[in-house]
């Protein structure tokens, strides 16, 4: 007589990631947001393709109607919805995207619940719409206490004025988020990461990936580089791509400013 051990089970593995997404919070009356909405994507259409969306509806208050209504006229315009935000709801429609409960803010000053928010964004420089993200390891800058004199040479730092220094090249995949000033990276900025600021970005290396400077709303913000490279260059929501800076300021130190309702980059001499 033969025993054959039964075989183990092979155990499931869960694992937890955090990923850069846009929040929108759209406001009453909904048609003259919409219409906010719109000239913004006139001004830079494509900017939320492929980019996860939250929508956060604690200040609309829409029903599970409206909401839906909402979602989908949000898709119409090339913005996909992948979570809602509404406290008081754990779960909405099988057909409407899934409720966050517990959301985070995530900041150079750490993870912020929902009532901290405010207060964190209020020392900003301007206002729009928030951003959920995963600052990679920029969020551990001296436990985001300004000037921190422990920080070694290749951590992020956060000095007085509120600038994050980032003393070593930004990898790949990396998302820098900063909303209480200004970014300076000491060395490149690698294809594939982003950089999203209140306030202006210096990079003294090559910048590619994207870079988004004055993201709360700060139109006086500028972006330098010593080489750009870049896949996208960002002001307060206007942008220019690769494609319409080859032959003009590609492979150039260049500076990325609002000139009224245009977005120009310019080269340094």
């Amino acid at each position: 007589m033969t025993f054959a051990a039964p075989l183990e089970a092979k155990s499931i593995r869960f694992r937890a990631r955090s990923f850069v997404a846009f929040t929108l919070t759209p406001e009453a009356p909904l048609d003259v947001w919409l219409e906010g909405l719109d000239h913004w994507i006139g001004n830079s259409p494509g900017y939320f393709a492929g980019r996860p969306v939250v929508l956060d509806l604690n200040t609309l208050k829409p029903d599970v109607a409206a909401i839906e209504s909402l979602v989908g006229v949000l898709g119409h315009r090339g913005i996909r919805i992948y979570a809602i935000e509404l406290d008081g709801h754990t779960a909405l429609e099988p057909n409407l995207p899934p409720v966050l409960v517990g959301a985070k803010e995530a900041t150079t000053d750490g993870l912020l619940p929902r009532e901290a928010r405010a207060e964190s964004f209020n020392k900003a420089e301007g206002r729009a719409p928030e951003q959920h993200a995963d600052a990679g390891r920029a969020d551990k800058a001296g436990d985001g206490k300004a000037g921190a004199s422990k920080a070694g040479d290749s951590e992020p730092q956060v000095e007085a004025s509120g600038t994050l220094m980032i003393k070593a090249p930004i990898r790949s995949g990396q998302a820098i988020v900063h909303p209480h000033g200004d970014v300076i990276v000491l060395g490149s900025v690698a294809s594939g990461s982003e950089i999203i600021a209140a306030g202006s970005i210096h990079v003294y290396g090559t910048l590619r990936g994207r870079a988004s400077a004055g993201a709360l709303g700060n139109r006086g913000a500028r972006i330098f580089c010593r080489k750009n490279e870049a896949e996208l260059l960002a002001v307060d929501g206007w942008y220019v791509t690769a494609e319409e800076m080859e032959g003009v300021s590609r492979g150039k130190p260049v500076q990325a400013f609002l000139d009224g309702d245009a977005l120009r980059v310019s080269t340094l001499s």
